[in-house]
């Protein structure tokens, strides 16, 4: 009986002591492991640099190379630049830079034409209307008949072939209309001393 009772403590001793140490262990503890274990983690480990490293390495080989035949296209100035680098380069340019006549001058046909300033004082012909919003047309050597009315240019600005019908020949002078306003001039004139016109210089490309 106590042969008996010895060998079952033994076997249930062995039994739970055993399990109690194996699971008191480090799931993830590699020092209790055998050295080809650790040897194969550590080159997996080592490969997976490795191989991660020569990706972007390869990545930066690319982008250079395309970096340099981009530039290459583009400082050649030739037809075949790709699409994408020629409209990047136009919408890169700086814009045309505008200029406003300050003050507006009028002017018969013997005065400079141009951006007008206190110095510089020459006739706007980029004039714009403000209460019809058409740009005004211009006739060099010739005035408008006194017989010009407002249904007049209604009804034909901007046509320049039926306006001509109220035009009179006139060394010196030039004719101005828009749809709602018209006028002759022959010496420099300042615009803001000829209140019934409501125009404006519409900007000069530099």
């Amino acid at each position: 009986m106590a042969d008996n009772l010895d060998d079952l403590l033994d076997e249930v001793e062995a039994k739970f002591c055993r399990n109690t140490s194996l699971s008191a262990q480090p799931a993830c503890d590699f020092k209790g492991q055998p050295d080809s274990f650790r040897l194969r983690r550590n080159n997996e480990s080592m490969i997976s640099a490795s191989s991660t490293n020569q990706n972007e390495a390869r990545g930066d080989d690319i982008e250079a190379v395309l970096q340099e035949i981009l530039d290459d296209d583009y400082q050649a100035g030739s037809s075949d630049v790709p699409a994408a680098v020629r409209s990047y380069a136009k919408d890169s340019s700086p814009q045309t830079a505008l200029k406003k006549c300050c003050p507006v001058f009028l002017g018969g046909s013997l005065v400079i034409s141009g951006v007008g300033t206190s110095i510089s004082q020459r006739a706007c012909d980029q004039l714009r209307c403000t209460s019809c919003d058409f740009c005004i047309a211009m006739f060099d050597d010739h005035e408008w008949d006194s017989s010009c009315n407002y249904l007049f240019f209604r009804n034909n600005m901007p046509d320049r072939t039926k306006l001509r019908a109220k035009l009179k020949r006139r060394q010196g002078a030039r004719a101005y209309a828009c749809q709602c306003s018209w006028y002759s001039v022959f010496a420099l004139s300042e615009l803001r001393h000829i209140p019934q016109l409501k125009w404006v210089c519409g900007q000069h490309r530099a």
